[in-house]
């Protein structure tokens, strides 16, 4: 028999939310204060054990999985960059070589506002801005999507420095991870197009996972678009790696060189990009 206490299509089981709550007013006893009273997915001792890092792991899948599919984010155009790279007007006392950088900042701030502007007539749910959530072309990032009156990913990760997210990304979409992997998946899990500006360490390795994985078939091809030929010649011999035979030569295809966000808009129309 029904229960008629119970609304039609509720689960019968008891809510875990409704148990936190009820866990609160226990009696306070040694049993009740006792750490393994305690629920275990409110126990953040037992939670940050070694031998649970498996869970932990799934967790920050799931946390960020689960809220852009709520939010109705169904594909990202991802932009990897330099944190350190200044704003124009922010750029005294730089390095030498991040001052003479600063321009794609606002090459990265105009691209994203384009993006997103076409985003907004398709919907809104296809070709969100996605960066790292942090400073300098992902700030340019999330802030030009702001400017055309968007919403923008942050994909943070606690970190010595840099930990704050930048204001402009979208609040209810700002994450903030512990595993670089599972930050390095969500980036690439809905990436309809991937543009990377100069940076460091970080920029390098998030540049090549994404073409290792289309190189070896682990991902499907999107557009790769490297704003600063100058740039990228000067650090990374291309050529060389395919003349030495350690990459076939077609594989220098997986990417094209952009200075500006006018000419990466026109290669993804080119590419017959679907906005």
């Amino acid at each position: 028999m029904t229960d008629p206490r119970r609304p039609a299509g509720a689960h019968p089981l008891p809510e875990a939310r409704a148990d936190m709550e009820r866990a609160r007013h226990i009696p306070d006893t040694p049993q009740t204060r006792s750490p393994t009273h305690r629920l275990a997915f409110t126990d953040t001792d037992f939670l940050s054990r070694q031998d649970m890092r498996p869970v932990r792991l799934q967790l920050e899948l799931l946390k960020a999985h689960l809220t852009l599919d709520e939010a109705g984010i169904r594909s990202t155009v991802v932009m990897f960059g330099g944190a350190r790279i200044p704003a124009p007007g922010a750029a005294a006392g730089a390095h030498p070589g991040l001052a003479a950088l600063t321009g794609y900042y606002d090459e990265a701030r105009a691209f994203a506002r384009q993006i997103t502007l076409r985003s907004i007539a398709g919907g809104g749910g296809e070709n969100v801005i996605v960066t790292g959530g942090g400073p300098g072309v992902m700030e340019a990032g999330n802030r030009g999507a702001e400017d055309a009156g968007g919403r923008s990913i942050g994909l943070n990760i606690v970190l010595p420095h840099e930990q704050a997210p930048n204001p402009f990304v979208t609040p209810e979409l700002s994450f903030n991870f512990h595993y670089f992997a599972v930050r390095k998946m969500h980036f690439l899990m809905r990436a309809s197009a991937i543009t990377v500006f100069p940076g460091g360490f970080g920029t390098l390795d998030e540049l090549f996972e994404a073409l290792t994985l289309i190189q070896t078939g682990r991902m499907s091809r999107v557009p790769i678009l490297l704003f600063g030929e100058s740039f990228w010649r000067g650090i990374i011999n291309w050529e060389a790696l395919a003349d030495s035979g350690t990459i076939h030569a077609e594989d220098l295809g997986l990417f094209r060189f952009v200075e500006t966000a006018d000419e990466a808009m026109a290669a993804l129309d080119a590419d017959g990009f679907p906005f």
